[in-house]
């Protein structure tokens, strides 16, 4: 099984803000691509000063450069009395009278420290004129900022795109360290000794494991890579997995109501016209980029958004986009009918009225037919068969095949009525599997009681574009930030055209096959959802905590209280900041979550002591999701390591130690996407004898969505509702209370 990786921690929240580079970009003289800036200075800012000989900081940051491209350094760096000068040798790419000029900065050596060990890579500079910074906090954002060129030519949704950094490598030294402070609360001292000498062999000098990290190094620095672990992470994690994609794969999302279109047609209407126009800032790259702590971040897979499918081949699925150009339609399916509905007529997009009209015309015509939906259900290598079977059926099916997988999205009308949040839950997640097509990115669901959600094939995007299109859409139904009230109905408007597939005896066996496979896998989950409403991240953050980290450890104290012990769990950290980046692992087990878990078992511990172990896991916490999204996690590193071995060769100790397996066991599979216009999310569990937990935080309520195996996901359910109980209990006496006004 997979991991599902669709959320973000709160310190990585994606922004609207605007970031505006002080750079004027050359776009008929594109930028060679500029070298590592690596870091030879201390690790820590106090390490730094002492070696510098605590020189004062200064009060402002001058940067000063004539004209020209920064390509990278000489080689010769002066730092001294706190002064780093660089010296450049390039002539400028877009003037030949013009050399470049040196950049003169004045900065500490904590401040040289914070530009070098982050792994930046160094964009290009054009034209930038001398400039004062007066703040600590402005040189840092001076510092990503001048890393970020805008090329105009590419339009606003993919403007930064060729000058976000790549994705670093670290040191097998860090990694080392950091992979062996992972297994310390996990293993007995037996076992920590054993994967200790295992580490110590793979990283010594002439090791196997400096090989492999040097074929790693030569892999990120190769220009035909913008990202060293894309192709092999996307193979491994989704296009290879052979289990089904739902619901091992697949996530969903439950939209709030709208209360004021309980009417099926009128809701789909205005879903459709909401997912259009956001679709038309897709297509035309005008979509403003996201922002993750005020900084751009990659927006590559957007363009698996729309028009697109995952198709099901051996030995592995590939990604099939069309020309949304030429493929002007959308898919609806009622009663596992499926209907091809033009969304564009005459250069002009169908009104809200107008789609509401198809909608109907679908309602009334729509016969049952059979689930040729259901066969995207399957195990990927059974559906890669009945897929050809199909094919082979007829000659029309291969058309009906490519009318779906070009449409833009599906727009799935249910005959459900789902009222619970459980209930809705397995709506959107599943449903009955007929009235789906698995393989499609977006698929809208609409209820006949109006309710409606949102589920998501995951292999070539990730849960925050689709979050942000689904927030997007509610946002502007909820509050009529679009025209849904035109009247007007054409008359030329093309109506809906069933899909035909030619079902024969072959074929049907197929769909009958895969509905007894569909239920018997998904009668082997259990799904509970806790709609926690005692508190949210207004009282966390009023504890003072990164909400994120705060409910990692209600999910540790959960887990505890239901097992006695901890137990390797992931959450997602979005590395999005990088080119073509996705996600690394979060390793949320530390010995300061595994202290502090028995200290709330402890009768003998008081709350003083209490407190302090849990401000201590949560800082743990923090800290490690932190390098994670800054490519720093264990996860990502050892599987590129790994990756590189060849065909026959000796796999080395620290892959066959038990402990590598055992610790990247997810038995608690974590991630949070957080929305006011959703009452749920969720996705499976991604090892047998696990959870898979799906949170959401809002302002003033906590949502846990638990899917498992007959684990017992309504006891955890229960102890994820006592354990923020006692959290909130322990944390209130640590709140200030408010300052009396005068």
């Amino acid at each position: 099984m997979t991991c599902i990786s669709n959320g973000m921690a709160e310190s990585q929240r994606m922004e609207p803000a605007k970031i505006q580079p002080r750079l004027e970009g050359c776009a008929s003289h594109p930028t060679p691509t500029l070298p590592r800036l690596l870091s030879h200075y201390p690790r820590t800012p106090s390490a730094a000063a002492a070696a510098a000989g605590a020189v004062p900081e200064p009060s402002e940051l001058r940067l000063e450069i004539v004209s020209g491209a920064l390509h990278g350094f000489s080689g010769s760096t002066l730092l001294a009395r706190g002064i780093l000068l660089v010296s450049t040798t390039r002539f400028c790419p877009f003037s030949s009278s013009l050399l470049l000029s040196p950049i003169l900065l004045a900065l500490t050596p904590v401040h040289v420290l914070f530009l070098s060990q982050t792994a930046w890579d160094v964009g290009s500079i054009c034209k930038v004129r001398g400039k004062v910074f007066p703040t600590q906090r402005q040189l840092w954002i001076l510092k990503d900022t001048i890393g970020y060129v805008e090329d105009k030519s590419k339009g606003p949704m993919l403007r930064f795109q060729d000058s976000l950094p790549r994705l670093p490598v670290p040191t097998l030294e860090e990694t080392a360290e950091r992979y062996i402070k992972t297994l310390k609360p996990l293993l007995s001292a037996t076992e920590l000794a054993a994967s200790k000498k295992a580490v110590e062999e793979f990283v010594r000098p002439g090791g196997v494991g400096q090989e492999l990290q040097k074929k790693l190094l030569a892999r990120r620095d190769d220009p035909k890579h913008k990202n060293w672990i894309y192709e092999w992470w996307n193979d491994a994690a989704y296009l290879t997995y052979r289990d089904p994609v739902v619901p091992y794969v697949s996530y969903f999302y439950s939209h709030r109501d709208d209360r004021r279109r309980r009417d099926p047609a009128k809701r789909a209407a205005a879903i459709s016209t909401a997912v259009l126009e956001f679709k038309k800032m897709v297509d035309s790259g005008t979509l403003e980029p996201e922002y993750m702590k005020k900084l751009p971040i990659c927006m590559d897979s957007y363009q698996y958004m729309f028009n697109c499918s995952r198709v099901a081949a051996r030995p592995k699925d590939y990604p099939l986009k069309f020309d949304p150009s030429k493929n002007k339609h959308f898919v609806a399916v009622r009663k596992n009918q499926f209907f091809k509905v033009t969304h564009e007529v005459d250069g002009r997009q169908l009104n809200t009225s107008e789609l509401e009209a198809q909608f109907r015309l679908i309602y009334e015509r729509a016969a049952r037919v059979p689930s040729v939906g259901i066969l995207t259900s399957e195990n990927r290598d059974v559906w890669t068969d009945a897929r050809q079977i199909l094919l082979d059926a007829h000659s029309g099916n291969k058309a009906a095949l490519e009318t779906i997988e070009s449409s833009a999205f599906l727009v799935c009308l249910d005959d459900a009525a789902p009222v619970t949040l459980e209930e809705r839950a397995h709506q959107y997640w599943h449903g009955d599997g007929a009235n789906r097509w698995f393989d499609k990115p977006l698929q809208f669901i609409v209820n006949d009681n109006g309710t409606s959600g949102f589920m998501g094939e995951h292999s070539m995007m990730d849960g925050t574009p689709t979050h942000r299109l689904n927030d997007y859409v509610n946002d502007v139904i909820f509050n009529n930030k679009l025209d849904f009230s035109d009247p007007t109905v054409r008359s030329n408007i093309p109506e809906p055209t069933p899909v035909q597939f030619k079902v024969t005896k072959e074929v049907q066996a197929e769909i009958d096959r895969a509905t007894r496979d569909f239920h018997d896998v998904i009668g082997q989950h259990e799904l509970a959802i806790q709609a926690y409403q005692g508190y949210g991240k207004g009282l966390i953050k009023k504890f003072r905590c990164s909400p994120d980290a705060y409910v990692q450890m209600v999910i540790q104290l959960a887990y505890y209280k239901m097992y006695g012990k901890n137990r390797p769990t992931y959450e997602s950290a979005a590395v999005r900041r990088f080119q073509q980046g996705r996600t690394e692992t979060c390793r949320s087990v530390s010995e300061a979550s595994v202290a502090w878990c028995n200290s709330m078992a402890d009768p003998a511990a008081d709350d003083k002591t209490r407190v302090d172990l849990f401000r201590k896991a949560v800082a743990s916490h923090v800290e490690y999701i932190t390098a994670a999204s800054d490519g720093k996690g264990v996860d990502r590193h050892l599987f590129g390591l790994k990756s590189l071995l060849e065909p026959g060769q000796e796999v080395p100790a620290i892959y066959r130690d038990p402990a590598y397996g055992y610790s990247s066991s997810w038995y608690l599979s974590t991630s949070q996407l957080s929305s006011e216009y959703f009452n749920g999310y969720g996705w499976s569990q991604v090892i047998d004898a696990g959870f898979g937990i799906a949170y959401m935080i809002n302002e003033n309520s906590l949502n846990f969505n638990i899917v498992s195996k007959g684990q017992g996901s309504n006891r955890m359910s229960f102890y994820l509702n006592e354990a923020a109980g006692e959290i909130r209990d322990l944390m209130l006496p640590t709140v200030e209370p408010p300052k009396a006004k005068l």
